[in-house]
């Protein structure tokens, strides 16, 4: 028998250690060790060693062999590429309360409803909770949805080998545990081995496999970045509960394109699909106000247009504040210093507030134009032409760099009615007569030449 180690992982990034530090030496993170017992590896002449090699030529291997399984929710399929695999592992992480049970459910009723054999495994809530949410959100076609409550893993093991459904939901990988380990359900220990074993059991049986993770304060995905690595898809939702708007962001995804985008909107009957996400995210945006600058965005297959609003105020309190909902802080801590050295915008002593209206969170470059021309529009009070767009990355020199997809932006923000878009020189030179028809470029090489051409007088 394979002898006993103990060892202690980082719970923030997953490094090891051989003994208990209060730091950890790899990511920074204090307190964030927790002692994990594994097994030894068998040795070299063990007979738990097949020694067998699978080997083939990449022109022989079937790419038929992991069909999608569409669930019917189209901004759900467009984030997953084109619907969960068939032997695929997605982990779905979001704020509590943000509705991840809720879009699992509805996508559920939606794959009971053709036909296809589903498994919902609850840990977090009993049997007669999820039935009634299950009824309320699915109707009908949940009666057929296979249920089963338990915080074991043999439990949820025997089920999927059992009955062997196309999808199933684990519903929450940190409330199963494995008897087999003596630490505390959540902990890095049990979090490898119940994610391991149930990637087996998917893996195995070709079941379409769903595991709803917590998420840290930070935002991030609880437990070890092992977890990450061990499931084919990662989808991220977004959002806050304050706003009736949610985004489901894939950050990986082995079986289609990552940061791939679905934007729902939640009521009371569940989450609603949003087929027109750019004239939702706009519909609100107030006339002639400071401040205020619509952006194309591209991240994914899809553009979407939001609305970027910044406030600058005097700093009465000591040192400047830099308070941001929906971009990167860093990013505009790095755009205001660019502006008050080569732009002559005297802002560093301001309190700066910066923040995407709906809820909504972009982390793409491109946005760095629209939050500079944003800040400088609200130091002056002097709002942008409501028919503007604005999009390019600004570098630390004040030049506007070149961005990905300038033409799906450019139609984007054409179809909603646009009719002026400041965008990088670069960007400009390379567009069709068809990306051109119909709008005004304004193209730019520097940030003081987009000041010039946007708020100059």
């Amino acid at each position: 028998m394979a002898k006993a180690k103990t060892s202690w992982v980082c719970s923030a990034c997953g490094a090891r250690f051989p003994r208990w530090m209060g730091r950890c030496g790899t990511c920074g993170e204090w307190s964030t060790l927790e002692e994990e017992v594994a097994r030894a590896a068998p040795s070299a002449g063990s007979k738990e060693r097949t020694g067998a090699s699978g080997a083939i030529r990449i022109g022989e291997v079937s790419t038929d062999d992991a069909p999608r399984l569409p669930t019917g929710i189209g901004e759900l399929d467009r984030a997953l590429g084109g619907g969960p695999v068939r032997g695929g592992v997605v982990l779905l992480g979001g704020d509590p309360g943000i509705g991840k049970s809720t879009l699992l459910m509805q996508a559920l009723a939606g794959l009971a409803g053709k036909g296809r054999s589903v498994l919902y495994v609850t840990g977090e809530e009993s049997a007669s909770q999820v039935a009634l949410r299950a009824r309320r959100i699915g109707g009908p076609a949940m009666d057929d949805v296979l249920l089963l409550a338990t915080t074991e893993l043999e439990d949820a093991e025997g089920a999927l080998s059992r009955e062997k459904p196309e999808v199933a939901v684990i519903d929450s990988i940190q409330a199963l545990r494995a008897s087999s380990l003596a630490s505390a359900p959540g902990s890095v220990s049990q979090l490898r081995e119940v994610a391991a074993r149930l990637v087996d059991v998917a893996k195995r049986h070709g079941i379409a496999l769903f595991l709803i993770g917590h998420v840290t304060k930070e935002g991030t995905l609880a437990g070890p970045k092992v977890l990450e690595h061990l499931v084919d898809t990662v989808l991220s939702f977004e959002g806050d509960r304050s706003h009736a708007f949610r985004m489901v962001r894939a950050t990986k995804n082995r079986f289609g394109p990552a940061h791939e985008v679905g934007v729902f909107e939640m009521d009371r009957d569940g989450l609603r699909e949003v087929p027109d996400p750019s004239a939702l995210f706009l519909a609100e945006r107030p006339a002639n106000a400071a401040g205020s600058v619509v952006v194309p965005t591209a991240e994914g297959t899809r553009p979407l247009l939001v609305e970027l609003q910044a406030l600058v105020a005097p700093a009465l309190y000591g040192a400047a504040r830099r308070v941001v909902s929906g971009v990167d802080g860093n990013r505009l801590a790095i755009l205001l210093a660019v502006l008050d050295r080569k732009a002559e915008v005297r802002v560093l002593d301001r309190d700066v507030f910066a923040s995407v209206a709906g809820g909504a969170r972009v982390d793409e470059p491109a946005l760095d134009l629209a939050l500079a021309l944003a800040v400088v529009s609200s130091f002056r009070q002097k709002p942008l032409a409501p028919t503007l767009a604005v999009f390019g990355e600004v570098g630390l020199a004040g030049e506007v760099r070149a961005v990905s997809r300038p033409g799906p932006r450019l139609m984007e923000a054409k179809k909603l009615g646009f009719e002026v878009v400041v965008l990088p020189a670069a960007n400009a030179t390379r567009l069709t007569p068809a990306e051109r028809k119909g709008l005004r470029l304004v193209p730019v090489s520097s940030l003081a030449e987009a000041l010039d051409a946007t708020l100059a007088g």
